[in-house]
């Protein structure tokens, strides 16, 4: 296929993924060692990959026909990827207040609390309420804007919170709320 008909920068190359988002109006909370991980990932991406990735698409590009050239249509490719990761690692960064969870002197379940809750056959479960961007379910970290962390805010010890899902509302107890340093 002749060069003239190709896109180099077509939308559809690219793999969207599914990014985080935070509703709007609402800040973008994240805790300390959340916005650390951000930051590492953007300082490895514009330190380290991207110069790599722009050696072999140079060195790629300087050995002649581009158009059968894996190196080169695989390494431009890679590179929109990169960047479009960087823009939005910036922009989350920019937004983001970053609360630390040992701060919190409350027994109520804010942003940042670690919530130990039993279900109605007596199972108990623990969550940590994190940041849209630091959400790791087998970790226990869910996001402050999900169905679950929606239900446990402003809850006490003791206290019966309803679960609302889509196989109908369920009752959980809170049996404990601690805040602690999320790693």
């Amino acid at each position: 296929m002749s060069k003239a008909f190709t896109r180099e920068d077509d939308p559809l190359d690219e793999d969207p993924g599914i990014e985080p988002q935070t509703p709007p109006g609402t800040r973008n909370y994240v805790t300390p060692a959340g916005h650390a991980r951000l930051k590492s990932e953007l300082k490895s991406l514009v330190e380290v990959e991207r110069p790599e990735l722009l050696k072999t698409i140079a060195w790629a590009a300087a050995n002649g026909d581009r158009s059968e050239n894996a190196d080169y249509l695989y390494g431009k490719k890679r590179l929109r990827e990169i960047e479009r990761r960087i823009r939005f690692l910036m922009k989350r960064l920019e937004i983001a207040e970053v609360v630390d969870p040992r701060d919190q002197r409350e027994d109520r379940v804010f942003f940042g609390a670690t919530v130990t809750y039993s279900d109605r056959q007596g199972e108990e479960h623990t969550v940590s309420i994190v940041g849209t961007d630091e959400v790791d379910p087998a970790r226990g970290r869910v996001s402050w804007v999900s169905p679950i962390a929606r239900a446990l805010l402003k809850s006490r010890e003791g206290d019966v919170v309803t679960l609302r899902t889509p196989a109908g509302a369920e009752s959980l107890e809170i049996v404990e709320v601690r805040y602690e340093e999320l790693k």
